[in-house]
């Protein structure tokens, strides 16, 4: 053999025939193993959990990533402007990437929503302002009384799924008005629940937004009221563009955003104060030690005096109410002397102006002295209470059963209107246009029924731990912060008063110079976002928690601009005015008046007129009042009528609102109604539907009674929404 011979080399060409080959035999079995039909897409609800469970990890990434630079010196007002930033660009996003002008998909979301994600929606949706921010406040302030909210809101859920969600999927249109004019016949019925339709989420909105310009003001250090329209920008980026399309996608990323940003701090609040990862199970320890510290507090020197103070001040302003001419004669001679004392001894400029703005500040009329006159006798009475006025936190009613008669009187009328605002929760729950419309966008009846179950679920767990927030809050003020003197209190505090001095407040009342409970008046607005910087802990969860407020009022704000405008576009001008509009016409116009309607309450919530959670508690009751009796005996009474339903709806309405008014102090002084609030059974003006639901079923079984049976349509109307439904094929499109 020759010295260049290579036997075990394989030639090249030789190499490449048989790769070749091998890689034909390859193919032919993999096509041969294939059908040639292409691969069917991924269904919807898979796709979308791929989709959030991404956005999920970033969302985490990006929190990290601010702790990190939080550790490394970046500022708060950086920190907050980048949260603000990031959350609401990627709600425009998702609203511009789910943009349409198809009917269907601008008003039910194409009728295509898997039951889990619009059960997270349903969850983000209901999961307001008032829920997120204002219900670890109110347990705060009421202790377990405040428990009726959460028993209401569950239990109305259970409501929803077993009376309502069903029959209106099955009934498959846009709103509740739709409902009520195919149910009942007629315009009146539709058009009158349009405009009940309009005053509750118009109601509720505004305690939306105002919680939007809360939250944005505290994150970016801007002023209430551009904080209001900063906050409405990103309500209106989601909701005008694509509907209820964008609002259903858009509220699944907003609830992933709520849920961290209320358990990450509270299971964080938790292991500081406890050693435990459970906040729900450990907090009952924080409990008995907040009792033991109220029986102390109760019986603190310091804190007699304080309540004596503010006691004085309102016998003081009760004996200017005795003679209201006069008192006011005399505080306007007391203010010129004391002006007049002070330019006499050249006094310095500034002092001479506050005196100056003290004098213009007093009341010009008899009138309007007495007013503010009872306001502060009302205020201080409210403060002299023991406790800073707060019940004890694990007393379920105040007074006492066994107790004297006055204390048995306040155990009775705290037990009736407990009950009382459970009930309202609960039909208002399930009267609520903006919820119910949410059930219109599952594929099928069953699905409607799934995602009430997931609403609850995903509800649950913020519920649950809302308890345990408001103990650990209290525990953390009882302990560390009262007794604090004035001059070490933390900066937040200041930071707090500067948004509104009406969400928190200190003042020296009996000059020792420590701080005592009689002395701190927090709002229970603010309860969960300031408790993060009551522990200690770092300001990007600060950060986290405001994020989630603004997600949780962002959602539900975006779900109720889009009910009235429905309501305004497809109820009031399609089927009353122009009924051969084209559907981009009628979304078109649905557009711009979503837009008006934002406005118009970004204007009402900057005035501040309550606090949200009350606000909301008046759209339940109007809720529940207005729209609950007219619709479950739409389904279950076949003779229900339109007369019955008018009357009903009418009936519940009326006399919700004239209860309002006659018992709210604060109502009769706005519309300038005379004479002292009345109330009834000692039941307070936030559960009127109490006496409006009741007087609704009447109104409808009577004048149904007494006027013709329904119709052979409405008949047969109602045969199809009691049938059992046809099985649908899943949609894969998005």
């Amino acid at each position: 053999m020759g010295a260049g011979h290579r036997p075990w080399r394989i030639p090249r060409c030789h190499l490449f025939r048989v790769l070749v080959a091998q890689t034909c035999r390859l193919t032919v079995a993999f096509v041969r193993s294939r059908s040639f039909a292409p691969r069917p897409p991924l269904p919807l609800a898979a796709r979308m959990k791929r989709i959030y469970l991404g956005f999920t990890l970033g969302f985490l990434f990006f929190l990290l990533c601010l702790a990190v630079l939080e550790r490394l010196g970046l500022s708060k007002s950086a920190i907050g402007i980048s949260f603000l930033a990031a959350t609401v660009v990627v709600y425009a996003c998702i609203g511009l990437f789910s943009r349409t002008t198809d009917a269907d998909e601008y008003y039910v979301a194409g009728r295509r929503v898997p039951a889990i994600f619009n059960g997270m929606a349903a969850g983000a949706d209901w999961m307001s302002a008032a829920s997120f921010i204002g219900l670890a406040g109110t347990l705060y302030l009421s202790g377990y009384g405040g428990l009726a909210y959460v028993l209401g809101w569950t239990g109305g859920f259970c409501l929803v799924a077993l009376c309502l969600a069903p029959y209106l999927r099955q009934f498959g249109q846009y709103t509740i008005p739709d409902f009520l004019g195919a149910r009942y016949g007629g315009m009146a019925p539709r058009l009158l629940g349009a405009l009940a339709a309009m005053l509750v989420s118009f109601i509720y909105v505004v305690a939306q937004i105002y919680g939007v310009g809360l939250i944005t003001a505290r994150l970016t250090g801007f002023s209430f009221e551009i904080g209001v329209f900063l906050g409405l920008g990103g309500v209106l980026v989601c909701s005008f563009l694509g509907g209820m399309r964008a609002v259903t996608w858009t509220q699944v990323a907003q609830y992933i955003v709520l849920l961290l940003a209320y358990l990450v701090p509270v299971i964080w609040m938790s292991v500081k104060q406890t050693g435990m990862p459970l906040p729900q199970l450990s907090y009952g320890q924080q409990l008995q030690q907040i009792s033991v510290t109220e029986q102390r507090l109760l019986r603190d020197p310091a804190e007699l005096q304080v309540r004596a103070a503010f006691a004085e001040r309102a016998a003081g302003f009760e004996r200017k109410l005795q003679e209201v001419p006069e008192a006011l004669a005399a505080e306007r001679a007391e203010a010129a002397r004391q002006v007049a004392a002070l330019k006499a001894q050249d006094a310095p400029l500034a002092a001479i102006q506050a005196a100056e703005k003290r004098q213009a500040a007093l009341p010009r009329t008899p009138h309007e002295a007495a007013e503010q006159w009872q306001r502060g006798r009302a205020y201080n009475e409210a403060r002299a209470q023991p406790l800073g006025g707060m019940p004890e936190h694990a007393l379920a009613y105040a007074g006492h059963p066994q107790g004297s008669a006055p204390e048995q009187h306040k155990f009775e009328e705290s037990r009736r209107n407990f009950l009382a605002l459970v009930f309202c929760l609960v039909v208002g729950t399930a009267g609520l246009p903006h919820l119910l419309t949410r059930f219109y966008t599952t594929p099928t009846v069953r699905e409607a029924r799934s995602s009430v179950a997931w609403s609850l679920l995903f509800i649950s767990l913020l519920y649950i731990t809302a308890p345990a927030l408001a103990v650990m809050v209290k525990y953390e003020v009882f302990t560390h912060l009262v007794g604090t003197p004035f001059e070490q209190l933390p900066g937040w505090i200041m930071q707090w008063t500067r948004v509104d001095p009406g969400l928190l407040a200190v003042s020296d009342v009996n000059g020792d110079g420590i701080l005592q409970l009689g002395e701190l008046r927090i709002s229970g607005d603010i309860i969960l976002l300031m408790a993060p910087e009551l522990m200690g802990l770092p300001f990007v969860i600060s950060a986290l928690v405001a994020a989630g407020g603004l997600a949780a009022a962002l959602s539900t704000a975006d779900g109720l601009l889009l009910t009235i405008s429905a309501a305004l576009s497809n109820d009031v001008y399609y089927r009353l005015f122009n009924p051969q509009a084209s559907m981009t016409r009628r979304v078109t116009l649905s557009k711009a008046l979503l837009l008006a309607t934002a406005l118009a309450a970004a204007a009402v919530a900057a005035q501040k007129p309550a606090d949200i959670l009350l606000l909301v508690s008046a759209a339940f009751s109007i809720a529940g009042a207005t729209f609950f009796p007219a619709l479950v005996l739409g389904i279950f009474w076949r003779r229900a009528n339109g007369w019955g339903a008018l009357a009903g709806m009418l009936t519940g309405l009326a006399v919700t609102v004239y209860y309002m008014v006659a018992a709210s102090p604060s109502l009769r002084l706005a519309l300038g109604v005379p004479g002292p609030a009345q109330l009834i059974g000692g039941i307070a003006p936030v559960s009127a539907g109490v006496f409006g639901v009741p007087a609704g079923f009447l109104a409808i079984v009577l004048v149904s009674w007494l006027t013709p049976r329904p119709s052979a349509a409405q008949a047969h109307m109602l045969d199809q929404l009691r049938s059992p439904p046809r099985p649908q094929p899943p949609s894969t499109q998005f």
